[in-house]
């Protein structure tokens, strides 16, 4: 098979495997599995488990750990410290210690166990399948609006130390698989050596970094910023290799010290098409080694060490997260969230078979069982309210209070706001609420915030807004208004959905970020849209407008006619280079753009409403000609060569009607 013919069937059988498990709402991720246990040589046999293959799927693990190093800030990890240090680390050395006293007591107990293992080999798997799917969770609870949630914070904690201890792990694994005698020595060097390549990168990087961004972002060159890119991260992987570290190690510290630059967010929309691509790739070399015929013949095993550190780790992370003070539901939620397997559990054990650790059957036994784990974990997730409310004695009680809570709050408030989110948004509304004397009820997930300001006196509680209970607990058919202070589209139309259902004559004002969802929410119900971009454009002008002598009462109405048109006016800008860091990957946002007919055009002459632009939703904004501009032409308008057309629409429309104007 030639390389054109692989990666064709790469791509082909991504696509398809990709496009099923989206339609059956489930992370591709597991689609890639799919792909490669299909593929592989021990299904249809289509594709060879070619070393060179395996070789390209490295940099998938590379760019994800480059990923991680770029989420990886000293703040973050301040404010999380009781959790990512505290149960974060408990988590991932009793499930290691847990694993390492398990197989050693299976060894005595199973023959094969006991010829090819050892306390190597469990470490390795302990530290395998301490590992939880990042890609898996964090996408569900993105979905579900948990993030900020009690469980979400402690989830995002645990994964945030398991993704730090990957690196000390993959430095281990193959420091302890050398002699027994020389594995003082050998640790010492893996020591010194991170020791003094860390502090050679981190003290001459942090230095050097930011300056070297700043000579290539001034070029202006999206090229060359992504080949610079591509550099650094690849040049550090190559260089922790070259002393004798893991590749993943020197993308990890390239991610750090990016990540302290104000570079960071275009950096990570630049590399992420690169690696969900080669981690897709990654994933399907790691389903192309599992054989389905060993797992089939040897079925019984799999499902124990599926169920065994399954329940292991839903256990050990319950009664830990109860440990450190988390109420019983959040707890449960937290060990459901995580006790599955995750994608450096893979890399791993990839490390320890490379390494000739351990036994093929057991090797392909416990991948197996780490892939029908992940399969597991959106529905463990899915169902994770019903899970607990059955094994939970107090959830029913705690749910009940705080929503007798919210309700407390409301019960003697009539023709009130509800405002959803007590950010500065939230805060800055009811401070002038209470300057009018309007009462208010604010719901937010926040605790900390719901505490300090519920202590200073503020009528807030913890409630999600985008749960039907907290909307009539806080009293919604009582409430003269509902405003949602936060620019999350998704929660926002989940809070229209059940306003809508409850109250559907409720005016609901939402705040959004731009124009990009302005009438997907206008169409959701929302009585009033508020995007910041463009009332800041419009406060902007006003302040101008009126300090250059044009009456206020023209301003006035000038902000007002604009506001009523629903910012059409404003709706649209002319994309430039510096935009760049804020327009990363935004297909939907509405631009402007000029296209000048040539001579011998085929559309001059013709009238506008003849030329199909609105069919590929674009409009015409303007048309200038001999220096004159004209502002909203009508449909009857002809076009000239020569005049300079003013498009709006967004990036694909606006590509189509220039290649309509342009053609001859």
């Amino acid at each position: 098979m030639t390389v054109l013919e692989l990666s064709l069937l790469f791509l082909l059988a991504s696509v398809l495997g990709v496009v099923l498990f989206r339609i059956l709402h489930l992370p591709p991720m597991l689609g890639y599995l799919a792909v490669g246990i299909v593929i592989g040589p021990n299904a249809l046999g289509l594709v060879p488990d070619a070393e060179e293959t395996r070789h390209l799927a490295e940099f998938g693990v590379v760019f994800l750990m480059f990923s991680i190093g770029l989420e990886f800030s000293l703040g973050k990890l301040r404010a999380m410290r009781n959790i990512v240090f505290g149960l974060g680390l408990a988590q991932v050395t009793l499930t290691v210690l847990a694993t390492v006293i398990a197989g050693s007591l299976a060894a005595m107990l199973i023959p094969f166990l006991a010829k090819s293992t050892s306390l190597i080999v469990f470490f390795a798997l302990g530290g395998a399948l301490a590992m939880s799917s990042t890609a898996i969770v964090v996408k569900l609870l993105t979905e579900r609006l948990e993030i900020d949630s009690k469980h979400g914070r402690q989830i995002m904690g645990v994964l945030l130390f398991q993704d730090l201890a990957v690196v000390p792990l993959l430095i281990l694994v193959p420091a302890l698989s050398h002699p027994t005698e020389d594995l003082v020595w050998t640790l010492t060097l893996a020591a010194i050596k991170v020791v003094v390549v860390l502090a050679l990168l981190l003290y001459f990087g942090q230095k050097l970094m930011r300056k070297w961004f700043h000579v290539v972002a001034r070029r202006r060159s999206q090229e060359l910023f992504m080949l610079n890119l591509l550099l650094i991260t690849l040049g550090l992987a190559w260089l922790t290799e070259l002393a004798g570290l893991s590749m993943a190690l020197g993308a990890f510290v390239a991610g750090v010290l990016i990540s302290e630059t104000e570079f960071r967010h275009q950096v990570e929309e630049d590399i992420k098409p690169f690696r969900d691509v080669l981690l897709g790739l990654f994933f399907i070399t790691i389903g192309m080694l599992l054989n389905i015929r060993t797992v089939v013949d040897h079925i019984g095993w799999v499902l124990v060490l599926l169920i065994g550190p399954v329940l292991l780790k839903f256990a050990l992370i319950t009664f830990l997260a109860r440990a450190f003070g988390c109420p019983g539901g959040v707890a449960i939620r937290t060990g459901l969230a995580l006790a599955q397997a995750g994608e450096f559990g893979f890399v791993l054990l990839n490390q320890a078979s490379d390494l000739s650790l351990m036994n093929p059957l057991l090797n392909q036994l416990v991948l197996a069982s780490m892939v029908l784990s992940m399969l597991v974990a959106p529905f463990l997730i899915q169902y994770s309210d019903r899970i607990v409310m059955r094994i939970s004695s107090t959830e029913w009680l705690q749910q009940s209070l705080a929503l007798t809570q919210i309700a407390s709050q409301s019960l003697m408030t009539r023709s009130h706001v509800i405002v959803c989110g007590f950010g500065r948004s939230g805060q800055n509304l009811s401070h002038l609420l209470e300057q009018e004397g309007i009462s208010y009820v604010a719901l937010d997930l926040d605790p900390e915030r719901v505490h300090e300001a519920a202590a200073a006196g503020h009528s807030v509680v913890y409630g999600d807004a985008a749960r039907r209970e907290s909307l009539v607990a806080a009293g919604i058919h009582r409430a003269a208004a509902l405003v949602i202070t936060y620019a999350d589209t998704p929660s926002a139309l989940k809070v229209l959905h059940f306003a809508h259902q409850l109250e559907p004559n409720l005016p609901v004002i939402v705040r959004t970020y731009d124009d990009v969802d302005l009438e997907k929410l206008r169409e959701a119900g929302a009585a009033e849209v508020v995007p910041e971009i463009l009332e800041g454009s419009l406060m902007l002008a006003s302040h101008a407008l009126v300090l250059l002598g044009v009456p206020i009462s023209r301003v006035l109405n000038r902000v007002r006619e604009t506001r009523e048109s629903r910012y059409q006016m404003l709706r649209g800008f002319f994309h430039g280079a510096d935009d760049a860091d804020i327009e990363m990957g935004d297909q939907g946002q509405v631009r402007l753009h000029s296209v000048t007919i040539p001579v011998g055009s085929r559309v001059a002459g013709e009238p506008l409403g003849e030329l199909g632009l609105e069919l590929m939703g674009v409009s015409v904004t303007a048309i200038r000609r001999r220096g004159i501009r004209g502002v909203d032409p009508g449909p009857d308008a002809r076009l000239m060569a020569g005049d300079a057309v003013v498009l709006r629409g967004d990036p694909e429309a606006l590509a189509l009607a220039e290649e309509r104007l342009l053609s001859k």
